[in-house]
C-alpha cells in the first residue's frame, strides 16, 4: 500500500529524514512511535506531498507519488489527518466536515451519505453540526478533523497524534475509533507518543529516533522490548 525508500528531507541545513525506510501493508494498522521532535510530523508531511524530498522516493498502492500535489495524492487515496487537528475553528462543524470532501464534490449524493456516515459514527457531532468547531471540546474537535479526513474516502489515512492533549478516557475512545476504521476496510498510519495504548490497537510498528528509523517490529515484540519499554512505556 505505502512503501518509503530512503526519503530525505531537510529545512535548510538541518536534516528531519534521514534516508527513512519502511512499508504499510494494505489493511494493516502501523504505528509510528518517537518523541517530539523525532520526525514523525515531518514524515506525513513527505508523504502527504505538502513538503519537497530531499532524496528517496515514496510509491502508494505501487504507484511513485513522490513529487505529486496534495490534491493529487488525496484523490489517490491517500488523506492526511494533522497533528493539532487543523480546524477552521469559526466554521461550522458540518462546513469543517464537508471540507474534507472536496475532492469529491462532484457526487454530492456521495458526499452526503458520506456525512451521514460521519454522523453515525460521531453521534455528538450531528447534535453540534451547526455549532462552531472552536467550541468544541478538545476531544470533539478530534473527532471532527478524524471525520474531515474520512470524508476524502481514503484508503490509506495518516493519523498524526490524535490523543495530544487529551484526557485519558477519550484517549481511549479515540483509539477505539481507529481501530474500528481500521477493521473496516481502512489501512492506517498512526503517529503517536502514547506508546503503550497506541501498541495496544497496533498490527506493528516502528520507532524513530532524529529521523532515522531505529527498531521495528510486531505489536508484542515492541511491547516487550526493553529499550521501547524504558524510553517510551515506562517499567
Amino acid at each position: 500500500m505505502l512503501q518509503l525508500d530512503r526519503v530525505m528531507l531537510n529545512y535548510g541545513s538541518f536534516r528531519a529524514l534521514d534516508g527513512i525506510s519502511l512499508n504499510v501493508r494494505d489493511g494493516e494498522l502501523v504505528v509510528m512511535l518517537g518523541a517530539n521532535g523525532a520526525g514523525k510530523s515531518s514524515m506525513f508531511l513527505a508523504i502527504s506531498g505538502l513538503r519537497k524530498l530531499s532524496g528517496g522516493s515514496i510509491k502508494l498502492a505501487g504507484g511513485e507519488i513522490t513529487g505529486a500535489s496534495p490534491a493529487t495524492i488525496v484523490s489517490r487515496g491517500l488523506v492526511h489527518c494533522p497533528e493539532g487537528r487543523k480546524l477552521f475553528a469559526h466554521m461550522s462543524v458540518a462546513k469543517n466536515l464537508m471540507l474534507g470532501g472536496y475532492v469529491h464534490r462532484g457526487d454530492k449524493a456521495g458526499l452526503k451519505e458520506r456525512l451521514e456516515q460521519i454522523y453515525d459514527m460521531f453521534p455528538i457531532l450531528r447534535e453540534k453540526r451547526d455549532n462552531n468547531a472552536g467550541s468544541l471540546s478538545g476531544g470533539q474537535q478530534q473527532m471532527v478533523a478524524i471525520g474531515r479526513a474520512l470524508m476524502g474516502r481514503p484508503k490509506l489515512l495518516l493519523l498524526d497524534e490524535p490523543s495530544l492533549g487529551l484526557a485519558p478516557l477519550v484517549v481511549r475512545q479515540v483509539l477505539d475509533t481507529i481501530k474500528a476504521i481500521n477493521a473496516s476496510g481502512t489501512t492506517v498510519l498512526l503517529a503517536e507518543q502514547n506508546a503503550y495504548a497506541a501498541l495496544q490497537i497496533a498490527d506493528r510498528g516502528y520507532v524513530i529516533e532524529s529521523g532515522r528509523v531505529v527498531l521495528e517490529g510486531s505489536r508484542q515484540e515492541l511491547l516487550n522490548n526493553d529499550t521501547v519499554r524504558r524510553a517510551y512505556i515506562g517499567g
